[in-house]
């Protein structure tokens, strides 16, 4: 006799459907729960998928957060590709660096923003089809037209035409336009700056659409400019993202404003020493509190701490900075130089008079100097009158005749100048020099990078004791940095000297000190000041970004920024609903038993002959 099983599954959705397997020989013991299985068995893979979905989703966007590190540094070392001007979403900013000799406008670009509010703007500079950065300079400085500011708006549209072309036209009028001025319009009377911001508020809306309000043109100090370049150079160096790594060097903080809070761990800023011609900057993170010797050295750090917020939102303090910035007029390389020969002139001249000498006055009877290379003849004249030098080449000596131009004190916590300067923490710091640091380092003694004070020492001692036939043999050999002159190799003796002093005894650096680089890019990168400019000024477009990407959000499909921040969100969401299926489908099947008893009732009423319970019930 041949035995055959049906297994029947019906749901009664709106549109119900049925079907039915009926395995040959399957044990009756199994029909009853067989349904069960496969409905479980469904629900089991439906949830199995969900949860290898989140996982694969979890290790994709976590190697992205790992990696995130390595990715923005190697796009800021790789970044000579042109910028897609044809993407919607690049955003534009431009920054005209009005400087004393000349100025500059610097174009800069950056996606929109990733929508996490703990995250700062990538903001790179743009590059044009030839992968060339979008840069123009033009003389004179703006400072030329005190006297005839109505001709700045003039003088200064050939940049922004320059940078309109660059700029999709579309985008001119989101596009921020900063115009500042640094130098050469600090020393101009207040009067003569006013008129000359004046015309260019005035005028340049008429001829461009680029976003420019009366904020955005003015004379910078230099301590906004040292903060701006240190600004710059951190975020370029990624040390304004969070700590991914455990290898990173971390700071403790305590937040300016909330001192009394608990202090917060984030990555160590990198401090700056920058060297120019005529004066020397020093720029880096007071990371605590400070305590001050007297009200008027409290008074005096006022002006030379800058607190400030570079976070979207004035409320979150991850990224509120506290850093110190000075600038030293006179202390750069060459105005160093001018002040020791005028020492040396006024020296010399009281002493003949004195003693009734001829030094200096002769060729055959030259003052001896030791800050210049050995053998080597120089001149220095003022007022009519000549005094003749010749080196000595004796890098101690030298050191020890520039150590009273540092003017420093007997105060505490004092450098160049006696200025006050807030304590470094040199066992957990890291220094960037640029400019004379960088030349003196590289462009003779070729030991630019990080920096060793014996080494250095030992290497100015022997280029200062060299005989200027020879280094002049070196150089007409072509063993010198290819921008190194002759002005260079006279003076490499006295800026080495100078630069050491300045480094070790006017801010106090140990000579064991071993995290000083000196360079001159960054990441293969010339670094301006301009890029921490708008960085700051634009500080406040991420949270809008964010804004306009939630209402976004809430009003079409979730993007992709919104899904990884949020799959956790859907993933319960997901879960609910298997949820409620799985008990709508038991209910049904609840129903569907019960119309399958009250079925097989009926037919067994029917069977014996009888009226079915419904029948009997309405006798």
């Amino acid at each position: 006799m041949k035995h055959s099983s049906r297994i029947g599954i019906s749901c009664l959705f709106p549109a119900s459907w049925h079907f039915s397997i009926s395995p040959v020989g399957c044990p009756r013991i199994l029909n009853t729960n067989l349904r069960q299985i496969i409905v479980i068995s469904v629900l089991a893979a439906a949830v199995s998928l969900l949860y290898f979905s989140v996982v694969i989703i979890r290790n994709k966007y976590g190697r992205l957060t790992r990696d995130k590190k390595f990715q923005r540094y190697l796009a800021r070392v790789t970044d000579i590709e042109a910028t897609d001007t044809n993407n919607p979403s690049v955003n534009y900013g431009i920054v005209v660096d009005c400087g004393s000799s000349g100025s500059r406008v610097f174009v800069y670009c950056w996606p929109r923003h990733n929508g996490n509010p703990r995250d700062l703007l990538d903001i790179r500079q743009m590059r044009d089809k030839n992968r060339k950065p979008v840069v123009m300079k033009i003389k004179p400085g703006i400072s030329e037209f005190a006297t005839s500011p109505e001709k700045v708006s003039d003088y200064i549209s050939p940049l922004l035409n320059f940078a309109a072309e660059h700029v999709p036209r579309a985008k001119h009028k989101e596009t921020p336009l900063y115009i500042l001025c640094t130098a050469g319009m600090r020393i101009l009377p207040e009067s003569q700056q006013k008129a000359i911001l004046e015309d260019l508020l005035t005028d340049i809306p008429v001829h461009f659409d680029f976003l420019f309000s009366d904020s955005h043109a003015e004379v910078i100090s230099g301590k906004q400019e040292g903060v701006y370049a240190w600004i710059g150079i951190n975020f370029v160096l990624g040390r304004f993202e969070h700590i991914e790594d455990d290898d990173e060097a971390v700071v403790e903080v305590n937040i300016p404003g909330s001192e009394s809070s608990e202090a917060i761990v984030r990555k160590r800023t990198a401090g700056i020493l920058d060297m120019g011609g005529v004066s020397t900057q020093i720029a880096y993170e007071v990371p605590k509190t400070v305590s001050f010797a007297s009200s008027q050295q409290e008074e005096v750090a006022k002006n030379l701490l800058a607190e400030f917020n570079l976070g979207c939102d004035v409320h979150q303090t991850e990224h509120v900075y506290r850093v110190y910035v000075a600038t030293f007029l006179g202390f750069g390389g060459n105005a160093a130089r001018q002040r020791y020969e005028d020492r040396i002139f006024a020296n010399t001249i009281q002493k003949n008079r004195l003693l009734g000498k001829q030094t200096g006055l002769t060729p055959d009877m030259p003052y001896l100097d030791p800050c210049l290379p050995l053998d080597i003849k120089d001149e220095i004249q003022q007022n009519g009158q000549t005094i003749y030098l010749r080196g000595t080449g004796d890098f101690d000596l030298c050191r020890e005749t520039i150590q009273p131009f540092m003017n420093k004190t007997n105060e505490t916590l004092t450098s160049l100048n006696g200025v006050y300067q807030p304590p470094i923490h040199f066992q957990n710091s890291e220094f960037y020099g640029f400019s004379e640091f960088y030349y003196c380092t590289e462009d003779v003694l070729r030991m630019g990078g990080d920096y060793n004070a014996a080494k250095f020492t030992k290497a100015a001692k022997d280029y200062c004791a060299t005989k200027w036939s020879i280094l002049r043999e070196r150089f007409d050999r072509g063993l010198y940095a290819s921008h190194a002159d002759l002005h260079r190799l006279k003076y490499q003796c006295f800026k080495s000297a100078w630069m050491f002093e300045v480094f070790h005894r006017g801010f106090s650096f140990p000579v064991n000190y071993k995290s000083l680089k000196t360079a001159l890019q960054v990441y293969d990168k010339e670094v301006q000041w301009t890029l921490g400019a708008i960085l700051y000024r634009t500080r406040f477009l991420p949270l809008r970004d964010i804004q306009q990407e939630a209402f976004r959000a809430s009003h079409t499909h979730w993007r992709g920024v919104s899904f990884v921040y949020n799959h956790y969100l859907f993933s319960g969401c997901f879960l609910v609903v298997l949820l409620a299926i799985l008990l709508y489908l038991l209910r049904l099947r609840r129903i569907h038993r019960r119309t399958l008893r009250n079925g097989s009732a009926a037919a067994l009423w029917m069977e014996e002959g009888l009226p079915t319970q419904n029948a009997a019930g309405t006798l």
